[in-house]
């Protein structure tokens, strides 16, 4: 586990927190992105349980080292945070996992709340993916484009969510299945946030477990 700088495209340079898989042979990589938060303990915890799980994870901070516990820092920080600037960083993340000594080649992108909506706008604006699995976000309207050819896409999604309308995460997986694409939306009786560990308003012990059961074989089905 450590830090690792990369360049982008924008000729800038980002960031992130890399955990390694055990073992020694080649297996797919999968970006893990943050929620508005940013690169926190929970999202380094989060990447973690990915990478022992087979995955050469990498969570990039696209507040570039800025973090929060008050929400409305983290309001400010989201807001602050140009989505087009966070895909940008996503490529660079892109080429340096595909070509990492311990990757396969194959780069998904997973991500919560915030990293949710990235992930699900990566999906339809970044090339490269094999794999995307957005929980409780969505992306901005103008970033769904049902004419661009998506990754797999399996989404984890929450009834008493307060932050993230449902029902236009279904109108997304319809736009994208009768695309021609696959879009598997699973919706729980929950509250936002029920993977979140520690957070006794929103962790959901048996929803989080549910849906890890079903993310990391799609993961794997995808990345391997």
């Amino acid at each position: 586990m450590s830090l690792v700088t990369f360049p982008t495209p924008a000729g800038t340079e980002a960031s992130g927190y890399l955990a390694l898989p055990s073992g020694s042979e080649r297996r797919g990589a999968l970006m893990v992105i943050h929620e508005w938060w940013g690169l926190n303990d929970e999202t380094r915890a989060m990447t973690d349980r990915f990478a022992a799980e087979g995955f050469l994870a990498l969570a990039v901070d696209l507040y570039r080292g800025a973090v929060t516990a008050d929400p409305a820092e983290a309001m400010r920080l989201s807001s602050q945070m140009k989505t087009e600037e966070a895909l940008v960083d996503l490529r660079g993340a892109i080429t340096l996992l595909a070509s990492h000594a311990r990757s396969n080649g194959k780069v998904g992108i997973t991500g919560f709340c915030l990293g949710g909506a990235v992930t699900l706008s990566a999906a339809f604006q970044v090339d490269g993916l094999s794999a995307a699995l957005p929980f409780y976000g969505n992306p901005r309207a103008d970033l769904v484009d049902f004419a661009r050819r998506t990754p797999p896409i399996q989404g984890h999604y929450a009834t008493r969510d307060t932050f993230v309308d449902s029902a236009r995460t279904r109108a997304i997986a319809e736009g994208v299945n009768g695309s021609g694409g696959s879009f598997e939306l699973f919706v729980y009786e929950a509250n936002h946030a029920f993977m979140r560990v520690g957070d006794e308003t929103a962790y959901d012990e048996a929803c989080a477990k549910l849906a890890w059961s079903r993310a990391i074989p799609f993961l794997h089905a995808n990345l391997d």
